[in-house]
This record gives structure tokens, sequence and C-alpha cells, in this order.
């Protein structure tokens, strides 16, 4: 049995972001209650609604599936059941069976030959980033550096950071895992 979030959604939600959840459903394929909860403050939905718009796609090596460990990742070490689910949709058309182990954290990447050593360090770094309290060791900076364009390494610490900001979301309104 799936529990009700927290709080319900408006019963009636301004006509702009009724267009706008009109917009994230086409996007996502996903009817999301975190998404009608947020309606509750306007600002708030319309600035989820703007940094979901402007998520990264395919910026030079980091690739769909690169984005798919990431996120991933994050969903699975923050513990998310909701972006476990939103995250974690279709991922076999990314990952293997094995490689899904490592973004749960039941196997190490170094076990899985089908990774470099660019996906290993992408899965790492998402590791640290969503680790409390956040440290960094500065040798990591090194290796990405080595591994990643500047650009990608913001598209990576950006979409860490945006799954990290939906489990908070999502996590604090109750909303339950999806499917």
């Amino acid at each position: 049995m799936t529990l009700p979030a927290f709080i319900a959604p408006p019963r009636r939600i301004p006509l702009p972001l009724r267009l706008g959840l009109w917009i994230a459903k086409r996007a996502s394929g996903e009817d999301t209650l975190v998404a009608r909860l947020l309606t509750w403050y306007p600002k708030a939905a319309v600035g989820a609604g703007v940094m979901e718009a402007l998520v990264a796609h395919d910026v030079g090596r980091v690739d769909e599936r690169m984005l798919k460990l990431v996120r991933t990742t994050v969903s699975s070490v923050v513990d998310c059941p909701f972006c476990v689910g939103f995250n974690g949709h279709d991922w076999q058309k990314h990952l293997t069976g094995e490689e899904l182990e490592v973004v749960q954290g039941r196997r190490e990447a170094s076990d899985v030959a089908s990774f470099d050593d660019a996906e290993r360090l992408a899965i790492e770094y998402a590791r640290v980033l969503s680790a409390t309290p956040i440290a960094v060791p500065r040798e990591m900076g090194e290796r990405l550096t080595e591994h990643f364009t500047e650009r990608e390494i913001v598209v990576l610490a950006t979409t860490v950071a945006q799954v990290g900001y939906w489990a908070r979301v999502a996590q604090g309104l109750g909303c339950p895992a999806l499917g």
C-alpha cells in the first residue's frame, strides 16, 4: 500500500502552472505528484520548472548513458524512492544488470569491465557530491580535469545537485515512489 504525500495538491491550480504541468508531463512521460505539490508556492514551481527545462542532455563526453549513471547513482545514495523510480526508469536502455548493481552501491565499479575510467570517475564523483558532509578531495578535481572538459564537469556537478534537490523536495513532502 502506497501512503499519500504529507499534503494534497491544491484543488485549483492557476492556468500558467497547469500549462507548466502539462509541458512537464509531455517531456517526462510522468504526471508527478511532487510537481503538483509545488504549485502551492508558484515561485517554487516556476523555479523548478525552469531548472528542469535546462536539464543536461548529451554534452560532449557526458552522454545519455553517463547522465543515467550519475542520476541513478545519486538517487540510490540519497535513498529516495521517488528519485530511484523516476531516474531508474528504462535503465535497461543504458545499463547492464552488473552496472545497475554498481550505481545502487551493491558492487564496486572496478569489478565491472564495461565501465571506462571516465564512467567510474563520474559515479565516484556523484557519490562524493551526494554524501554529507560534502568533501571533494583536491585529487578528485585533478582527475576530473583529466577526463572531462570544464563544461562537462559543470554538467556533472549540476546534474548531481538537481537530483539532490528533487530528492529533498520529494522526501520533504512525503512523495511516494513512482510506479
